[in-house]
């Protein structure tokens, strides 16, 4: 297929690039700056103007969409600016997939819809996460995942023929991090490991890149499988954490220890489950293969 990939130059955007490119369709990578791996067509294209998103679909006519352009942290931008971007350019890019004709789009999300991290205090209804969770957003980039996410499903409500799902990648760990280059908040995996006040923020959630980009090749490839509108986690087989979030969890997040006994073992926070029994797929990697850490 001829797969459009919004955000081709960010740090998940590029291994997604990469693995689509690596199963055989022919990818074009739409990004305002350079850095698109070279496997991809690209163009640059500011989406958050309609116009700009209909002539990109009108002059490539992929089969598919993969959205993953965005102010991508919290914080990084004002708010205002967070949320009007993040928003826009789901609803542009979901408007011109479907008046299009593009079969199948995928648009990510992110876990921080889930709440963790609320100045005020936040408890989980349950532990491990899954997708049924109730969502409590609390900062604009989060608020702008969930509109992403209820744009994605009202555009799948709305009778067309377009497929659309939404990923919600936990803490995305491009392959240069494991060797110690700096990850999207400024650590490094390793000093995320050893300051579990870090990675506790955002309850030692992670995915290699190059899993999480399997999942949306997956998704790219088995959307007309699955119900339109679906959401899915898209997480590691284990924590980013050296010792039992059962043990760990409560003495960063003290409000998690009526919940945590459930994360058995090295058990992440996060569920992945759905995405292993609609589409098969399971994340391979973790920080124990890639570091060489037990």
């Amino acid at each position: 297929m001829r797969v459009l990939v919004t955000g081709s130059a960010g740090r998940f955007g590029r291994s997604v690039v990469v693995a689509l490119a690596d199963a055989g369709h022919e990818v074009v990578g739409i990004d305002t700056v350079a850095g698109t791996p070279a496997q991809a067509v690209w163009l640059p294209a500011d989406l958050t103007d309609p116009g700009e998103a209909f002539g990109v679909m009108s002059r490539f006519r992929p089969d598919a969409v993969v959205h993953l352009a965005a102010v991508a942290t919290p914080f990084s931008r004002t708010d205002g600016l967070t949320f009007r971007v993040n928003t826009q350019l789901a609803f542009n890019v979901c408007e011109a997939a479907t008046a299009l004709g593009v079969g199948r789009v995928v648009v990510a999300s992110s876990p921080t819809v889930i709440g963790y991290g609320a100045p005020d205090g936040w408890t989980p209804t349950y532990l491990p996460i899954d997708e049924d969770h109730p969502a409590r957003p609390w900062n604009a980039y989060a608020v702008s995942k969930l509109v992403a996410e209820q744009v994605m499903a009202s555009f799948a409500r709305s009778g067309t023929a377009t497929r659309f799902a939404a990923v919600r990648p936990c803490f995305v760990v491009a392959p240069e991090e494991w060797e110690g280059a700096p990850t999207q908040s400024g650590h490094t995996i390793r000093e995320r490991l050893d300051r579990p006040d870090v990675a506790g923020v955002s309850l030692f959630n992670y995915i290699d890149a190059r899993d999480a980009s399997d999942l949306v090749r997956t998704l790219v490839d088995r959307l007309h499988e699955v119900p339109s509108g679906e959401v899915f986690f898209a997480g590691a087989p284990d924590a980013l954490a050296r010792e039992p979030l059962a043990d760990l969890l409560p003495r960063v997040i003290p409000s998690t220890a009526g919940h945590a006994a459930a994360l058995t073992g090295t058990s992440p926070a996060f569920s992945a489950a759905k995405a292993g029994r609609l589409l098969g797929w399971q994340a391979k990697r973790s920080w124990r293969t890639e570091m060489g850490d037990h």
